[in-house]
């Protein structure tokens, strides 16, 4: 991963990943995302967390197990897309644009499901090896 991206405060990965998604990210994950400009508060709402519940959990101060693997996923395929694009403008606009590929759906639109992340990773790693435009 590309060590001055600001998503590596962010992204989650391993066994430490499982450890902090099962004990609820702290919500000050989800601010800091949205600080960093890698995606707006509408796409969390739409994507990970509902608006209304997200300021329930402002309450407790951490997502849900099943909030945080949602918010993880969708912070993993971003720090891939910048992996993949070398660059987090061109990855940004690639996640938001539709896709013939994916039936005219922008990638970032699929992964509020594991199957649609799923095929957005396998995208991606096809584009990264040369498969794929």
């Amino acid at each position: 991963m590309n060590t001055a991206s600001p998503i590596m405060n962010t992204a989650l990965s391993g066994l430490e990943a499982v450890r902090e998604i099962r004990s609820g990210l702290p919500i000050d994950r989800v601010d800091e995302a949205i600080r960093d400009g890698l995606v707006t508060a509408v796409e969390i709402d739409q994507l990970a967390v509902p608006r209304k519940t997200l300021a329930h959990r402002r309450q407790i101060g951490r997502l849900s197990v099943e909030q945080s693997d949602r918010f993880a996923r969708l912070l993993r395929i971003i720090a891939t897309a910048e992996d993949v694009f070398a660059n987090r403008d061109k990855a940004a606009t690639w996640l938001r644009r539709p896709s013939s590929v994916l039936d005219g759906q922008a990638p970032l639109h699929l992964l509020d499901t594991d199957a649609g992340a799923r095929a957005v990773e396998a995208l991606l790693t096809q584009i990264a090896h040369g498969i794929a435009a």
